[in-house]
């Protein structure tokens, strides 16, 4: 049995068989708040996430690798 479904058996029986109604409500805020959207972006942040697509569909941006690189020496100067 894979660990996911192991642990959502053993998660259903503790469940079932729990009569602590604190533990049961923490347990429905828990999966009420995990169905909300994780993040809730204001304009300014819509706006720059707009921008950075724009960018690098212009191929205006660095690989991952080079900005470390670049990170690194720029520390060693300091």
């Amino acid at each position: 049995m894979n660990n996911t479904l192991q642990l959502k058996n053993n998660l259903i029986s503790r469940i079932r068989t729990s009569k602590d109604i604190t533990f049961l409500k923490a347990l429905q805020t828990i999966f009420d708040n995990s169905e909300q959207s994780l993040f809730e972006l204001n304009e300014q942040q819509i706006k720059s996430i707009e921008i950075s697509r724009e960018q690098i569909k212009k191929g205006e941006y660095k690989k991952h690798g080079k900005v470390i690189s670049e990170l690194k020496e720029w520390l060693e100067k300091k």
